[in-house]
């Protein structure tokens, strides 16, 4: 085969390779293919038809990113992927559904299946590529969908972010500042400024932080190294280190064997550690809030709100307690009868 019909081949494999295996039609013709050599090619099965001018080469089916890919392609060359879909991309809301493109001209074309955005007044430093793919900066991403979520989610979806390190919260308060006056800046700006407003790793500790929001505990510092441990949750006024137990890191002999040096470490070094299980901090936070408050309150933390008691499930010793002491339930009279004396 003439090297001269090699070139453009290759130049389409390159392509493909970098776009997760899929081209548009308009690509193919800038390379200088033929209209007729595209048909061919579709009726030998090489190229897959995805979507209306746009193509999976060599293989029938596509991954996540070659759909969005086709997306982007398929609303033409001024396209880039935005809203839920950008999330999705950038792992700060993975399951995220749908697909949602944004074009920064004024053209008309909307594929069925694609939600279509027309936005001409999207800075260029708004635009970038993840993995190979035109899509939303992470800020203006969080812009995006900032409307959409309700407080906890948004919180969530800043704290992916700079987990990710797509940007943090310094960098988006410098971005929203930028783009001052737009939908969902507002509503960023709400969460960052807020005063209870603080960057943890996971849902379990955002619903710590709520207990103890709620208990009118001072905000405790998240993430710090202390005794060459990093610790969920520290109180450096009161010595005080709580850890928070998911499924996910603490469940192997292995690894509660080594939650136990942690805490003997904090405890020798003049500290006292607390440690909730992922049960507790979900399902009984009414006991978490009790017990935080007493501990807290012995280590001279300013008075608290008082929590409504609820002991744990597991707990039989501690319910039985809860009825007697609170009189709303009397406890069956063969658990309090003392045994009789035998009598010859």
């Amino acid at each position: 085969m003439d090297s001269t019909i090699n070139q453009p081949v290759r130049a389409m494999w390159v392509l493909a390779r970098r776009q997760h295996w899929v081209v548009a039609r308009r690509q193919l013709l800038e390379l200088g293919f033929s209209r007729q050599w595209i048909e061919h090619r579709i009726a030998r099965g090489r190229l897959q038809p995805l979507r209306r001018g746009v193509y999976a080469v060599g293989r029938p089916h596509v991954t996540p990113y070659g759909c969005w890919m086709a997306a982007v392609l398929a609303c033409g060359p001024a396209a880039v992927l935005s809203h839920d879909s950008a999330a999705a991309l950038w792992a700060i809301r993975p399951g995220a559904k749908g697909l949602e493109v944004s074009v920064v001209t004024s053209a008309r074309r909307c594929p069925e299946g694609i939600t279509v955005h027309r936005r001409p007044g999207l800075r260029p430093d708004e635009l970038t590529r993840c993995h190979g793919i035109p899509v939303t900066s992470p800020i203006r991403t969080l812009i995006d969908i900032a409307l959409r979520l309700k407080r906890e989610p948004l919180e969530a979806a800043i704290n992916e972010a700079d987990k990710l390190g797509l940007c943090n919260p310094e960098t988006l308060r410098s971005g929203l500042d930028e783009a001052a006056g737009q939908p969902g800046v507002r509503a960023l700006r709400t969460v960052l400024e807020g005063r209870t407003f603080t960057l943890t790793d996971s849902e379990l500790e955002r619903r710590f932080l709520r207990i103890v929001r709620d208990l009118g505990l001072p905000e405790p510092k998240t993430g710090m190294w202390i005794n060459g441990f990093k610790v969920d949750f520290h109180w450096p006024e009161l010595g005080l280190i709580v850890e928070t137990d998911g499924l996910r890191f603490h469940r192997t002999p292995a690894q509660q064997a080594r939650d136990r040096v942690r805490d003997q470490t904090h405890t020798a070094a003049g500290l006292t550690p607390l440690r909730f299980t992922r049960a507790q901090v979900r399902f009984e936070p009414a006991y978490v809030g009790e017990t935080l408050a007493v501990v807290a309150r012995r280590l001279g933390a300013p008075a608290t709100r008082t929590a409504p008691r609820s002991p744990p499930r597991t707990s039989r010793g501690s319910a039985f307690a809860s009825a007697s002491s609170s009189g709303s339930a009397r406890p069956r009279r063969a658990a309090i009868r003392p045994a009789a004396p035998r009598t010859s």
